[in-house]
């Protein structure tokens, strides 16, 4: 597995998979995104593995994408985050998310496939697409109004304002709030508790859970990269992403 991800098994049943970039915040790169997948994809295969806790290095989440290589990278950077979101969004074990610190732009959306998500109280997100000339994705603009009704999602997808753990688990985002330092703990926890019940049981509820909005979702997180592709090269997200860099 890359450095930039990690993953071992941290109890009977559990892996956890660990974002590994805190030099940047475990900010997401290409080379990120490709491990994310392969780690998912392994321990979807594992007969051994019957739940999956994500988290991040170093008391953070992750920042979002790494701005730098994403500038850069052109189609390339929204590909391979779309090949992410798809694997989160389908995989069919339950995934239980720990955060702390940071979590910015899909640091935020992916927990909206997450099964399970805790936070440290000290934890703070954003959804900051507007602000770099971007738009939702990963299916945000779906999820968010159905999670936090259709105002929250106005407020925090098109303002791209911070917030703090209370206001993310208010929106439906999280579970539930702990003391700084202890989602991991919890998270893995409830993963262990989601391990020792019948596999199968499990793996139908949520299918059965999904269900209803399956097809609603891929076809949002399709759309929204198609427009999100169109942005990245647009005159007001390179302005964005060079007013960002220079503040570096």
């Amino acid at each position: 597995m890359s450095e930039t991800v990690l993953s071992e098994t941290v109890a009977e049943g559990v892996r956890r998979i660990t974002m590994n970039r805190p030099d940047r915040r475990n900010a997401l790169d290409r080379a990120s995104y490709r491990a994310l997948i392969d780690a998912l994809a392994e321990a979807e295969a594992a007969s051994d593995i019957r739940a999956i806790v994500l988290t991040g290095a170093g008391g953070c989440f992750t920042s979002g994408n790494d701005i730098k290589d994403f500038a850069a990278a052109g189609a390339a950077i929204p590909r391979v985050a779309i090949d992410f979101l798809e694997a989160i969004s389908t995989a069919r074990k339950p995934i239980v998310a720990a955060v702390e610190g940071f979590a910015v732009g899909i640091g935020t959306t992916m927990l909206l496939h997450c099964d399970l998500a805790f936070a440290g109280r000290g934890a703070s997100f954003r959804l900051p697409f507007v602000t770099l000339g971007l738009c939702p994705e990963g299916g945000s603009s779906y999820l968010m109004p159905l999670v936090a009704g259709p105002k929250k999602a106005a407020e925090l997808l098109m303002l791209g304002e911070a917030f703090d753990a209370q206001a993310a688990l208010e929106a439906g985002l999280l579970n539930a709030v702990t003391e700084e330092g202890e989602a991991l703990g919890i998270a893995t926890r409830k993963a262990a508790a989601l391990a020792a019940l019948p596999p199968e049981s499990i793996a139908l509820t949520k299918a059965l859970l999904k269900r209803g909005g399956a097809a609603a979702v891929a076809e949002t997180i399709a759309t929204e990269a198609r427009h999100f592709g169109e942005r990245l090269v647009s005159a007001e997200a390179q302005a964005a992403f060079a007013a960002f860099l220079g503040r570096r």
